[in-house]
C-alpha cells in the first residue's frame, strides 16, 4: 500500500526542530546503538513483518515521519534500519519509505448511542454501571449490558450500526483507526446474549470488524448479521442476513489484518448460518429457515393488548417477534421467543411500529426475517344487556374507550350466530344504548360495532357476538 500525504496537509512542528538542542548528542548515541544485537534483531524481526508504505515531501526527516506516523517516535531507527537511511536529517522528495504495521500509530475512535430503550447500562472497563443515554458517546473499553426488554444501538463513525437485544452483554474491544493509513479497527466482544451488526463495506483491505464470542470469531467485511452466545449450551450461533462473515475458533491464533474472509475456518454466505460448541470444531453452514407470514398484516392493533398471530412452520422450533419504532428496528422496545406460533406484548402507546418475525430451528438458529409496518391505536368497546323491570323490554348498552372524536354506532340483533337475518339492524346511532320490545321468547345474537373517522381514515370497532334466551 502506498499513501502520499497532500502537500496541503497542516504539519506539526517536526521532531527535530522540537529537539534540536539535544539532538546532536542523541544521533551519536543513537549511532553508537546500532550495531547492537538486540536493535539488530528487532529490526530484522520488523524486515519480515508486514509494511506499508510512505512517499516522502520536502522538508521530511525520520524524525518527522516517526514522530506523526509511528507509536513510538523513537522507532526512527527501525526505519533507518529498515530502508537503509544514511542521513535521517535529509530525505529526498519521492521516496518510498517502509513503515512496519506493527508499528504504525492509532487515533481511538468512538460510538455514539442512537437508540435506547428500557434497563440499559454503560461502564468503562471495571468501574460500576451508570445508565445508557441517547447521544452518549462511548470508546474502547466501554461495556454495554440490557436487562429485561432493554435494546442498546450503537452507531460507529463509518455509519455502521450494532445493536444489542434484551439480556445481553458487550464490551468494546477495539475501535481505533490508523494516522497514516486510515485502516480502521473494530472488535466487539460478546460476553453475554446477542449482538446484531449492520456492518457497512469495508473501504480499505485491511480494515477490520469482528464480534469475539467465547467459541467463535466472526469477521466481516460489509454485511448484516447476528452472533449469539447460549451459555448453558456453551454454543455460538452465527446466522448471515447480507454478505459473508468469516468464522475461526476463539482459541486459535488471530489472522493478520488483510487475510481474505475465503482464509477462515467456515466461510457462511448470505441466509446461512453456523452453531460451534465450545468443545467443537467450527460449525458448517446451515440454511436458515425462510420468514414466517403474518396473519393479518394489515390489522389496526386496537385491543388492550398488542399481539401477533403467525402462519405456522413445520420446520420452527420457536418463533422470535420484535417490536421496534424504525423499519430498520435500530429503535427496539419489545422482544419475544415463542413456541407457538403467537406473540403478546401487552399495552403500547399509540403509534406507528414495525414488527419483525422470523422462525428458530431445532439447532437454535434464527431464521430469514420479515419487517411489517403496523398502527397501534387503541378502541376499545364496552357491552353490556338485560332485561328492564317489570317489563318485557331488553336494555342494551355500550361505551366506546376513546373520546374526543365522533364516534357511530350500529346494533344487529338476530335469533341465529351468523346475525344473518337481523331482527333489528340499526345504523349511524350516537347513543349508548337503544331498548328493544316486545321480543318472544328464544335464543337472541347481538352485537355493537363502533366507527370512527380520525386523520382521513375510517376506524372500526366490533364487539365480540354475545347471546342470551328469554325462556318466557
Amino acid at each position: 500500500m502506498t499513501v502520499a500525504v497532500p502537500s496541503n496537509t497542516p504539519r506539526a512542528l517536526s521532531w527535530a526542530a522540537r529537539r534540536a538542542p539535544g539532538i546532536i548528542a542523541f544521533l551519536v548515541a543513537a549511532s553508537g546503538l546500532l550495531p547492537a544485537s538486540s536493535n539488530a534483531q528487532t529490526s530484522n524481526a520488523h524486515a519480515t513483518a508486514a509494511t506499508t508504505t510512505y512517499v516522502t515531501r520536502p522538508g521530511d526527516t525520520l524524525y518527522d515521519v516517526a514522530d506523526h506516523y509511528l507509536r513510538d517516535p523513537r522507532d526512527w531507527t527501525v526505519l533507518r534500519k529498515l530502508n537503509h537511511v544514511a542521513d535521517p536529517l535529509h530525505l529526498q522528495p519521492g521516496v518510498q519509505l517502509r513503515l512496519p504495521v506493527a508499528l504504525l500509530k492509532q487515533e481511538p475512535r468512538s460510538a455514539r448511542v442512537v437508540a435506547v430503550s428500557g434497563p440499559a447500562g454503560h461502564a468503562f472497563r471495571q468501574n460500576p454501571f451508570a445508565p445508557v443515554t441517547v447521544g452518549m458517546v462511548l470508546v474502547e473499553g466501554d461495556r454495554v449490558q440490557t436487562g429485561h426488554n432493554g435494546f442498546v444501538t450503537l452507531e460507529l463513525d463509518d455509519g455502521s450500526h450494532v445493536s444489542v437485544p434484551q439480556d445481553s452483554t458487550i464490551e468494546i474491544g477495539a475501535l481505533r483507526q490508523t494516522v497514516l493509513t486510515g485502516v480502521k479497527d473494530r472488535v466487539i466482544d460478546l460476553k453475554r446474549g446477542e449482538v446484531d451488526s449492520e456492518v457497512n463495506h469495508a473501504t480499505k483491505k485491511d480494515d477490520r470488524f469482528q464480534i469475539r464470542a467465547p467459541s467463535v470469531v466472526a469477521g466481516v467485511r460489509g454485511t448484516r448479521f447476528r452472533v449469539s452466545y447460549d451459555g448453558d449450551e456453551q454454543s455460538t450461533a452465527v446466522a448471515v442476513l447480507d454478505g459473508a462473515v468469516g468464522v475461526d475458533a476463539a482459541r486459535m491464533r488471530p489472522r493478520a489484518p488483510g487475510v481474505p474472509l475465503q482464509a477462515s475456518t467456515q466461510l457462511i454466505g448470505a441466509h446461512f448460518g453456523s452453531v460451534t460448541r465450545s468443545t467443537g470444531g467450527v460449525g458448517g453452514p446451515v440454511a436458515l429457515l425462510p420468514a414466517p407470514a403474518l396473519a393479518d398484516p394489515g390489522k389496526v392493533q386496537d385491543d388492550k393488548d398488542v399481539a401477533f398471530d403467525l402462519a405456522p412452520d413445520a420446520n420452527a422450533r420457536a418463533y422470535r417477534v420484535q417490536i421496534a419504532r424504525d423499519a430498520d428496528l435500530f429503535d427496539l422496545i419489545r422482544d419475544q421467543r415463542v413456541h407457538v406460533p403467537h406473540a403478546t406484548f401487552g399495552d403500547l402507546p399509540d403509534g406507528n411500529y414495525f414488527v419483525r418475525i422470523s422462525s428458530i430451528d431445532g439447532m437454535g438458529l434464527e431464521g430469514l426475517p420479515h419487517i411489517y409496518a403496523f398502527e397501534r391505536r387503541q378502541f376499545g368497546l364496552d357491552v353490556s344487556a338485560g332485561p328492564r323491570a317489570d317489563s318485557r323490554d331488553f336494555e342494551f348498552r355500550w361505551l366506546a374507550s376513546r373520546t374526543g372524536v365522533e364516534t357511530r354506532f350500529r346494533f344487529v340483533l338476530a335469533t341465529t350466530a351468523d346475525l344473518r337475518e337481523p331482527l333489528v339492524d340499526r345504523t349511524d346511532l350516537a347513543a349508548g344504548q337503544i331498548v328493544v320490545s316486545d321480543l318472544p321468547p328464544g335464543d337472541y345474537y347481538w352485537t355493537v360495532i363502533a366507527e370512527q373517522f380520525d386523520n382521513g381514515r375510517l376506524y372500526q370497532k366490533g364487539s365480540a357476538i354475545r347471546s342470551f334466551t328469554l325462556a318466557r
